[in-house]
């Protein structure tokens, strides 16, 4: 019996690591890692694979089988054959990796190939997504159709939102599985690697930590925005007292902004130091002792929270979740995750309040995938203010799915809006064309033609 395991982000392989640790997968299967470099340049970015980092997280699995290599020099993304190879395929897969009959499939992120090219290879295999941060909190965002979807039995994933359950697949009723806090805490520990710079900098000043995310790459902020909201992230670091600012840069991002973080810090009169090196910002945290961790929506903030109960906070995130775009962006169950648990008196700090506000945002963001959610985001949009409603759901999207707080629909769009997947206007002119055409007959007839 095999089972494999194709994962592409070192969270991932810590979260398949930590879940085989747990005993949430059998020990009757060879475990095979698959794993993939779906960089944008792999050239300049080792996978998981390479990196000395996370062998002892590799040494989980029987053994580890490379895409990569097999693909070369193709990118493992852009591997989507046709329908009519995919049994040539499997065949030949099934010869180089050894492959039994009985097989288990484990992927990080279903919707898009190299994983989901290997769910349509092998149609009967068995089929657990695992977790891949705040993203596994949302629905799904593309239908994958029944004969996969319904193969889909387990959901499991790291536990950094308490109480909270991710929507991935809820709509198959796939299970859902929190690797325990304790158990992936130990795991993502083994990928500390030898960083000098950060040994100098754990030298118990009291410390605040800093986090960029580079948002004006992704088009929802001008750079000069972004530059003043991570200024205010120095000033919410602030409120920590800290001796020593640790800011914690995206790799890239201009220069400009750590120079102008810099002078921030200088004019609170604390001393300000860059960490460019390789460690990961949640054992960042951990090795700095840090006394608060200030970021924009970054999703390292939860699990630093739930993982090691450092104080976190946020800045921006409210105009980041106004600028997503479209409304099912990816991004925006992560950001109103992050918001929601660092707003000054959060109304969502309970898991109960957070779950429904994950659930409404989520069928707001997916109202197919999600129908079974309506009922969650009807209930929460009830309870909520024009402020509060208006700061997670856009005004558009309530009018598009009938829910409450929904305002009133202005004359001309409601003319323009679509109608069973034709626009308003041309539904009009369509039924013009055929009037004149039943009239045009009528007369035909009457005339004798």
């Amino acid at each position: 019996m095999s089972r494999l395991f194709m994962l592409h982000s070192a969270y991932g392989l810590a979260t398949a690591a930590a879940a085989l640790d747990a005993g949430i997968f059998d020990d009757v299967h060879e475990n095979v890692l698959l794993p993939v470099n779906t960089a944008r340049i792999p050239e300049t970015s080792p996978g998981i694979d390479a990196q000395s980092s996370l062998a002892s997280l590799r040494a989980r699995f029987s053994r580890s089988e490379s895409l990569d290599e097999l693909l070369s020099p193709r990118h493992p993304t852009s591997w989507t054959p046709s329908d009519a190879d995919l049994p040539v395929l499997r065949r030949l897969l099934v010869r180089a990796w050894e492959l039994d009959d009985d097989l288990g499939l484990c992927v990080q992120s279903p919707q898009v190939a190299p994983a989901k090219t290997l769910l349509s290879l092998f149609p009967d295999a068995r089929i657990t997504i695992i977790g891949d941060g705040l993203m596994t909190y949302s629905p799904i965002r593309v239908d994958l159709g029944r004969t996969v979807a319904e193969r889909v039995g387990r959901v499991v994933y790291a536990d950094v939102v308490p109480g909270v359950a991710p929507l991935v697949f809820t709509e198959v009723g796939a299970e859902r599985l929190p690797v325990p806090t304790a158990v992936f805490r130990a795991a993502l520990a083994e990928t500390t690697a030898a960083d000098p710079d950060l040994d100098d900098l754990a030298d118990g000043t009291p410390t605040a930590l800093v986090l960029g995310q580079y948002l004006a790459a992704l088009g929802l902020v001008e750079p000069a925005e972004e530059i003043a909201m991570q200024q205010q992230m120095i000033d919410r670091a602030m409120a920590a007292e800290p001796a020593r600012i640790v800011f914690k840069p995206h790799p890239s991002a201009p220069p400009s902004v750590t120079s102008a973080l810099r002078q921030r810090a200088r004019r609170h009169g604390v001393a300000f130091v860059e960490y460019r090196g390789p460690t990961p910002a949640e054992l960042v945290a951990e090795r700095l002792d840090a006394a608060v961790v200030v970021a924009g929506f970054s999703t390292a903030l939860p699990t630093i929270s739930a993982l090691y109960d450092r104080p976190i906070a946020s800045v921006g995130a409210e105009t980041v979740l106004a600028r997503l775009s479209p409304y099912e962006n990816s991004n925006r169950v992560p950001a109103t995750i992050v918001d929601a648990l660092t707003r000054d008196d959060s109304p969502y700090r309970d898991p109960t309040g957070l779950q429904l506000l994950v659930d409404a945002v989520g069928y707001a963001m997916q109202p197919r995938i999600a129908a079974h959610l309506r009922p969650r985001a009807e209930r929460l949009l009830r309870e909520l203010d024009a402020v509060e409603r208006e700061r997670y759901f856009a005004p558009d999207r309530l009018i598009d799915l009938g829910l409450p707080g929904a305002p009133r629909e202005r004359i001309l769009r409601r003319v323009m809006r679509s109608k069973g997947g034709v626009g308003r206007v041309e539904e009009l002119k369509l039924t013009a064309a055929g009037a004149r055409r039943r009239a045009a007959r009528a007369w035909k007839a009457v005339a004798g033609r």
